[in-house]
């Protein structure tokens, strides 16, 4: 975790990535195995997940716990600080939603113009 210029880019620094943001969002629903989270995300490659999932623990929101078992079990949970920023990203989610819907209605709108 960097310190940047402005606490908004340093929170920004530190969610950014490919679906990390998505990946804590299903973990705060409870710890997930690792192919639970393949699963989750389909669209993102196992080597991508595990990079994500690295750069998570290296910034303290998330906690990876290895069982000794052949083949060995490998869980994923959300630390008490990865715990706190939900409510943040939910918000970010609303936000997302709101500028969707304002591209799908700029796409119809100018489809219309064009008829």
């Amino acid at each position: 975790m960097k310190k940047s210029y402005c606490p908004i880019d340093t929170f920004i620094n530190v969610v950014k990535g490919k679906r990390k943001a998505t990946i804590i969002l299903h973990l705060y629903q409870g710890e997930k195995r690792y192919s639970e989270l393949v699963r989750l995300l389909p669209d993102l490659s196992e080597r991508m997940l595990s990079k994500q999932l690295r750069e998570l623990e290296q910034d303290l929101l998330v906690e990876k716990t290895v069982y000794p078992e052949v083949p060995p079990r490998v869980e994923y949970r959300l630390t008490e600080l990865g715990k706190t920023i939900r409510p943040i990203l939910k918000s970010m989610m609303k936000g997302g939603v709101i500028f969707e819907n304002l591209i799908e209605t700029d796409f119809l709108n100018t489809s219309q113009k064009e008829n």
